[in-house]
C-alpha cells in the first residue's frame, strides 16, 4: 500500500534587517526536514536555491530586493588559475578529514576566534558550546566537518586550523558554514583553499557541484564566492552559466517577485 501524500509545508518569517545589505530588510521562507524524506526533500529543495540550518531547509523571499543569487561552481570543469594554483600548493601539506558531525571543543574554539576576527558584533558571536553542538549535530542529511590540521608530530594530530560543515547532496556538496584561523600570516587565503578543496573533493567523487549558497551583488563579504569557474546561478530559467564579469546585467535580469516554482518532483518524493 502507498504511503499517505505528504507534501511539506512552508512558513515565512516576519521581516527583519538585512544582514549584508545596510537599510533592507530580508524574509525567509522555510520548510521542516524530518522523516525518511529528509535527504531527498534537501536535494530536491537545494537545486531550487533553498540552504540548509539544522533540520530547517529556507531560501530568501523579500518582498522588494532579489539581491541573493544562489550560486554554485561546476566542480568537474573547475581549472584554478595561477594565484589559485599557488595557494593550493602552499596548502598541500595539510591533514585533511572529514569527520563524522559531532562537535568538539576544538572546533567551537576556533569558530569564537574566527567569529570575533570576521564577523565582530554578528548574530552567531553569541552562540555557547551547546548552540554549536546543535548546528553540526543536528542533521537530517548525510553531513560531516571537514577538517583542516597543519602537520602532526609525534604521531599526534596537528593544530586545527579550519573546519567546514558540509553536506553530501544528490548532485554536489553543499558548503553550510565553514570557519578558520585568520591570524596565520604563513596561511593567508586558507577560506579561499578551503572552497578549493571542497571543489576538487567533489570532482574527485564524481559529484557534479560544490553549492555556495548566496552571492550578493553589494556586499563586498560575498564577493569571494564569485572567483571560481564556472559558475552557474539560479534564476527564474533554471541554473545557467554565469560570468562573474557581467553580474551587474545578471542580477538585474532575477525579477524580484519570480522566484523559481517548487518542482513537481517534491511531491513524488513523498511517495513510495
Amino acid at each position: 500500500m502507498s504511503a499517505p501524500f505528504r507534501f511539506p509545508r512552508f512558513f515565512v518569517t516576519n521581516p527583519s534587517p538585512c544582514p549584508y545589505l545596510p537599510g533592507r530588510s530580508e524574509r525567509k521562507v522555510f520548510t521542516e526536514l524530518s522523516g525518511d524524506n529528509a535527504s531527498e526533500l534537501n536535494d530536491a529543495l537545494g537545486r531550487i536555491g533553498f540552504r540548509r540550518s539544522q533540520n530547517v531547509a529556507y531560501r530568501p523571499s523579500c518582498a522588494d530586493c532579489s539581491a541573493c543569487v544562489s550560486v554554485r561552481v561546476v566542480a568537474g570543469e573547475f581549472e584554478p588559475n595561477a594565484t589559485q594554483r599557488k595557494l593550493l600548493r602552499k596548502n598541500e601539506d595539510l591533514v585533511i578529514t572529514a569527520c563524522k558531525p559531532w562537535s568538539t571543543e576544538e572546533q567551537f574554539a576556533l569558530l569564537q576566534r574566527y567569529l570575533r576576527a570576521r564577523h565582530p558584533g554578528g548574530g552567531m558571536t553569541e552562540m555557547d558550546e551547546m548552540d554549536f553542538a546543535d548546528m553540526v549535530e543536528q542533521t537530517p542529511v548525510e553531513s560531516h566537518v571537514v577538517e583542516y590540521r597543519e602537520p602532526g608530530e609525534d604521531g599526534r594530530p596537528g593544530k586545527l586550523i579550519g573546519a567546514c560543515l558540509t553536506d553530501r547532496q544528490g548532485d554536489g556538496l553543499s558548503m553550510i558554514y565553514s570557519f578558520f584561523d585568520t591570524e596565520l600570516e604563513h596561511r593567508k587565503g586558507l577560506g579561499n583553499f578551503i572552497i578549493m578543496d571542497h571543489i576538487l573533493r567533489a570532482a574527485k567523487a564524481g559529484l557534479s557541484y560544490v553549492y555556495l549558497g548566496y552571492w550578493v551583488e553589494g556586499s563586498q563579504r560575498m564577493q569571494y564566492k564569485i572567483r571560481y569557474r564556472p559558475l552557474e546561478r539560479l534564476s527564474r530559467n533554471g541554473w545557467t552559466r554565469f560570468d562573474p564579469d557581467e553580474q551587474a546585467h545578471a542580477v538585474r535580469e532575477v525579477e524580484s517577485r519570480d522566484e523559481p516554482a517548487l518542482p513537481r518532483e517534491l511531491a513524488a518524493i513523498f511517495r513510495k
